[in-house]
């Protein structure tokens, strides 16, 4: 029996729902503070960014987006999920299942397309210091981030497309704690032509191509690096790109990982772990990795709060 795709309402079932109320409680208190937390750390770096003038370069201005896009990553999710927790209404209709999941494909475009140029970046800085300031001047940096959000807002907007084509079955139970497309497939009859294509095509543009241009990136400045006589200098290099190197390998890593995982019952509580991680803990890492990591902004923060 085939579902109307027009106005189904879905149920949100993730695994912790199923849990006894100590548990469900804890489930409130950990994702409000990691919510918290995560709005709060992220908008420090973006106002530090925005109040110091000695901060408004290349790599920072990158960084400020990130931050959004961090904000953006748990503000699609954790807001809903806990509204869910407090009321105990876990269904969605399928038009908010959509706005979910273009917000959340339009941050995960946006972040991946920003940590490359993140990699560039870096590259640019250390390989080709002396024209640093030509390559990547104001026009350009601007540019760049226009394109990003242009394209990611684009694809997201096809992402989005490709579920009006899909037809569901009787059971309408998303095991994920938002409305994630690969759980929908999962609970799909037919009609998920366009979406496998726009995926892979995603895949190939936003996932294999900038991970091996990092990859590339980093065997080159690295091998800057240590061609660098001064010990300060190379430990100051080493310092500045293993902030980023961080932030890649553990977003790519755990992105990697929730959709490699075949869709599979054995599998489903993992799937929805790592989930988590890469949609509500990641956003909380970038910012404590920069900011404990990074001279630059712990000195502006200094005199922000020294202001108060």
């Amino acid at each position: 029996m085939e579902t109307n795709k027009s106005g189904p309402e879905f149920c949100i079932l993730p695994f912790f729902l199923n849990a006894n109320s100590e548990l469900y409680v804890f489930n409130i208190v950990f994702f409000f503070f990691i919510y918290f937390f995560g709005v709060l750390l992220n908008i420090i770096i973006i106002t530090v960014i925005c109040l110091d003038l000695h901060l408004h370069t290349p790599m920072y201005l990158f960084l400020s987006n990130l931050s959004i896009i961090d904000l953006c990553y748990l503000t699609v999710n954790v807001p809903k999920l806990l509204y869910i927790l407090l009321s105990g209404n876990n269904t969605v209709s399928f038009t908010e299942c959509l706005v979910q999941m273009f917000f959340f494909f339009l941050s995960d475009i946006t972040e991946v397309t920003i940590i490359f140029i993140m990699a560039y970046d870096r590259y640019v800085a250390i390989c080709h210091p002396l024209d640093y300031h030509r390559i990547l001047n104001k026009k350009i940096c601007t540019l760049l981030l226009m394109v990003t959000w242009i394209s990611a807002c684009l694809h997201s907007s096809l992402f989005t497309a490709s579920m009006l084509k899909i037809f569901f079955c009787s059971s309408l139970t998303i095991h994920q704690f938002f409305c994630d497309a690969k759980a929908l497939i999962n609970i799909s009859c037919g009609g998920t032509e366009m979406f496998y294509s726009v995926m892979y095509t995603d895949s190939l543009l936003f996932g294999l191509i900038p991970v091996v241009c990092n990859v590339m990136s980093y065997v080159q400045i690295i091998g800057v690096i240590l061609c660098i006589k001064s010990v300060d200098s190379r430990s100051k290099a080493f310092s500045t790109c293993s902030s980023h190197l961080s932030v890649m390998v553990i977003y790519y890593g755990s992105a990697t990982a929730v959709y490699m995982i075949p869709p599979s019952d054995q599998y489903d509580i993992l799937e929805q772990i790592l989930t988590i991680f890469y949609t509500t803990v990641v956003p909380i890492l970038n910012p404590l990795i920069y900011s404990l990591r990074n001279k630059d902004i712990k000195n502006s923060l200094s005199k922000l709060l020294t202001m108060f």
